[in-house]
């Protein structure tokens, strides 16, 4: 493993869990009845474990999308061109894509990082971080070398550096990169063994036909490069897309700084398996916003261990179910910080928990 990302993954601790405990103890006494708050409950236990504050606030939030695109595209997997992806970045950064609204919505500032796109991109503020021009077809060899991946991810912790010397204390996971489902579904099967008829998806919408030839390219991929399931950067460098390496940098960034970070959709928790892969305890800090449509989602997403939020049928990618999660973060942390307790309100409870 790259020197820095060890450095990185060594920073990455177990939750606070006397934080845990004491906003447990906190929500114990609340004016609701034992446990109704359910999922946002939860939430707002693990956000006070990842931060060390029993009543955490984030002022600021960013939404980093991974830009890049993918040489397998060669192989007709995707339902969309592959200059679709620099017009939708263009499209981002003018505030006219769907992340955009919904970023609006939550207060949310976007970052759009041109970690691999194919062609040359200008903007003011469009941040360029570009690794190559997409990666190699993976059908017929490796999608990148070794470095390539490891400096994807050293980008994304890089980007995360930069937002939180800026005040920026939660994160969420964006992308774009017309054929990265593909990427994503190769990633998920190398390192879980899921059957590629399990994982892949119909992306932007392939029909019948296709689906079944996206299927037959990423089982031809995995033939081809033989990613071992026990090294990530490996499978990231033979299967994956620079966008994926960079936003499993974002996750390893935001857990080195104790700063939670909001899973979008498929390609999103792709990275987040990588993630898990290289440091375990970043797991621990990562929230499931939602369970996208696309197929393979619901297994990766219990591979992780990890609940979703919400379930809206979404499969835009984008972040736009991260951001939809950030409102349930906002939730959780208002109702810690502004609800009153039995003992406040003079309100008579069950067996009352002190939280002092």
């Amino acid at each position: 493993m790259n020197e820095l990302v060890k450095q990185y993954v060594e920073r990455i601790q177990p939750l606070d869990e006397a934080a845990s405990q004491e906003a447990a103890a906190h929500i114990a006494n609340l004016t609701v009845p034992p446990g109704s708050l359910g999922k946002l409950e939860s939430l707002a236990i693990q956000l006070a474990g990842i931060t060390g504050e029993t009543k955490p606030l984030f002022e600021r939030k960013e939404v980093i999308i991974m830009a890049a695109d993918h040489g397998v595209c060669e192989e007709g997997v995707s339902a969309f061109p592959q200059e679709v992806t620099p017009q939708m970045i263009l499209n981002f950064l003018a505030g006219g894509a769907a992340v955009n609204v919904l970023s609006r919505l939550a207060g949310a500032d976007i970052v759009c990082v041109d970690i691999g796109v194919k062609s040359d991109l200008a903007h003011p503020q469009l941040v360029s971080r570009k690794v190559q021009y997409g990666t190699a077809n993976m059908a017929k060899g490796p999608a990148m070398t070794r470095e390539e991946a490891e400096q994807s991810i050293l980008i994304g912790i890089a980007v995360v550096e930069e937002a939180v010397a800026q005040g920026v204390r939660i994160f969420v996971t964006g992308e774009m990169g017309i054929g990265n489902t593909t990427a994503s579904s190769a990633v998920m099967c190398a390192l879980t063994g899921t059957p590629v008829k399990e994982a892949a998806g119909r992306g932007t919408g392939l029909t019948d036909e296709r689906l079944l030839h996206k299927i037959g390219v990423i089982e031809k991929a995995l033939a081809v490069n033989a990613p071992d399931a026990a090294d990530p950067i490996d499978v990231l460098a033979k299967v994956g897309g620079l966008e994926i390496g960079g936003l499993a940098g974002v996750i390893l960034g935001a857990a080195a700084h104790r700063c939670p970070v909001v899973i979008d959709g498929f390609i999103s928790s792709a990275a987040a398996l990588l993630a898990r892969a290289i440091c375990p305890l970043a797991a621990e800090y990562m929230i499931a916003s939602h369970a996208s449509h696309e197929q393979g989602h619901r297994l990766l997403l219990q591979e992780l261990g990890l609940a979703p939020m919400l379930d809206l049928d979404m499969r835009i990618g984008e972040g736009t179910g991260g951001v939809l999660g950030l409102t349930l973060v906002d939730a959780a942390c208002r109702i810690v910080r502004e609800m009153a307790t039995f003992e406040s309100a003079g309100i008579s409870g069950g067996e009352a928990v002190t939280s002092e």
